[in-house]
């Protein structure tokens, strides 16, 4: 039986991590994640999952797309062992960044995660959510 896929929305500030440092490293540790609810979400990640990377603090845009590469990894960042990491690939650049304000401003979009739970840095992507930015982005 072949796992459905899931997808996510993982934030980084773009001055510490940006989408170009995850192409130029090939793979990256996506670590540093002390929030319990984020740290859910990174557990449930498989291998092959696809997430948005999303700009935060400085352009507050989605700009790319990354693939979950390894997953159920402890952090290496943590000291008491307690806390979760996956490791990503670059998949693509979007077209065009989809920003906050167009997300916001989207009715279809009102639903989703980022928006209601705003301060959490991994957050889960449904589909339909998923097609949507697509299409935002332009394919």
């Amino acid at each position: 039986m072949t796992k459905i896929k899931s997808y996510w929305l993982m934030k980084s500030e773009p001055d510490a991590y940006s989408y170009d440092d995850l192409v130029k490293e090939g793979e990256g540790t996506w670590d540093g994640v002390r929030n319990h609810r984020a740290a859910n979400n990174m557990r449930a990640m498989q291998p092959g999952d696809l997430a948005f990377f999303y700009h935060s603090n400085i352009g507050l845009e989605i700009v790319g797309i990354m693939e979950i590469s390894q997953s159920g990894l402890t952090d290496p960042s943590d000291e008491t062992g307690r806390w979760a990491c996956v490791k990503v690939k670059p998949v693509r650049k979007l077209k065009r960044p989809v920003t906050l304000k167009q997300i916001k401003a989207d009715p279809s979009l009102a639903d989703i995660e980022m928006l209601r739970l705003s301060r959490l840095s991994v957050s889960a992507i449904t589909p339909e959510e998923w097609d949507y930015i697509i299409a935002l982005s332009g394919g």
